[in-house]
C-alpha cells in the first residue's frame, strides 16, 4: 500500500465486512449451545446439592432472577433459530421484546446481588466485595446490549455484540465449572482471580474474533470495541474486589 502511494496509485479499497459466510450457520447456533452448557453445567449441580442437603429454599428473588436470565437465553436461542429459518421479520419483532427483557435484567441482576449479600451476611458465604464483580457484569451487559440495539440494522455487529453481552453475564456458570480447578492451579491474587472468574468466557469471546479472522480475514470493529469494553470491566472488577478501599463501600451498599 505504501509503494502504491509512492508511485501515485490509489490504494485498493478494502472490501466491506461480509454480513454472511457459509460457515456462519454452523458457528452461531453451536455457540449458543455452549452458552446453555455453561449455565446448566454450572448451576444444576449446585441446585441438586442444595436440595439433597435439605437447605432452606432459595429466596424468591433468586427464582425471579433465574426465570429472567433463562428467558434471555431462550429468546437468544429463538432469535438464532429464526435467522436460520430466514424469518428475519419475526426476528426483528422479537428484538423489541428482547430489549425490554434486557432492561429488566439490568434491574433484577443488581437487586438480586444486593439482596443475597445481605441474606448471607455473617455466614461463610458472605463476600460483600464480590459486588464489584456482580456490578461490573451488569454494566458490561448493559453497555453491550445497548450497542447491539443501536446497531440492530448492522447484522454482523448486532449479532456479535449480543453474543458478547450474553457471554459476559454467563461467567457465573462457567466459573462454577472451571473456577475451582483454576484456583487450585493458580492460587490467589489479582491475575489468578481473573483466570478463575473469566477464563472460559474469554476463550469463547476470543474465538469469535478468531472465527472472523478465518472467514473474513479481519475482526469487525464493533467486536474489537466490545472486547475492549469487556476486558476493561474485567480488570476493573478484579481490581475493586482486591482493593481494601472497596470493602467499606460494598458494606455501605448492603447497609452494614
Amino acid at each position: 500500500m505504501a509503494m502504491e502511494a509512492a508511485v501515485g496509485i490509489a490504494p485498493r479499497p478494502r472490501s466491506p465486512f461480509a454480513a454472511w459466510h457459509k460457515w456462519d450457520r454452523n458457528f452461531f447456533l453451536p455457540y449458543v449451545v455452549l452458552l446453555w452448557l455453561g449455565i446448566l453445567g454450572g448451576f444444576v449441580p449446585e441446585i441438586v446439592q442444595h436440595i439433597a442437603r435439605h437447605k432452606p429454599p432459595f429466596p424468591l428473588i433468586v427464582h425471579v432472577h433465574a426465570v429472567v436470565f433463562l428467558g434471555w437465553l431462550l429468546l437468544l436461542t429463538t432469535q438464532v433459530l429464526l435467522i436460520r429459518r430466514r424469518r428475519a421479520d419475526l426476528h426483528r419483532k422479537l428484538g423489541i421484546a428482547a430489549m425490554g427483557l434486557a432492561a429488566l435484567m439490568v434491574v433484577v441482576g443488581p437487586a438480586t446481588a444486593f439482596y443475597m449479600q445481605r441474606y448471607h451476611w455473617g455466614t461463610p458465604e458472605s463476600d460483600p466485595p464480590f459486588l464489584a464483580i456482580q456490578l461490573t457484569d451488569i454494566i458490561a451487559f448493559a453497555g453491550l446490549a445497548t450497542a447491539a440495539f443501536a446497531l440492530r440494522n448492522d447484522s454482523p455487529a448486532h449479532k456479535r455484540l449480543i453474543l458478547l453481552a450474553t457471554l459476559y453475564i454467563s461467567d457465573a456458570g462457567f466459573a462454577r465449572i472451571f473456577g475451582g480447578g483454576m484456583h487450585g492451579l493458580l492460587g490467589d491474587g489479582f491475575w489468578p482471580f481473573l483466570g478463575e472468574a473469566y477464563f472460559a468466557n474469554d476463550l469463547l469471546i476470543l474465538s469469535i474474533g478468531a472465527y472472523d479472522l478465518v472467514t473474513r480475514k479481519r475482526p469487525l470493529p464493533a467486536y474489537v470495541a466490545g472486547v475492549a469494553w469487556i476486558f476493561a470491566l474485567e480488570l476493573t472488577g478484579s481490581f475493586l474486589y482486591h482493593s481494601p478501599a472497596w470493602k467499606p463501600v460494598a458494606l455501605a451498599l448492603i447497609g452494614h
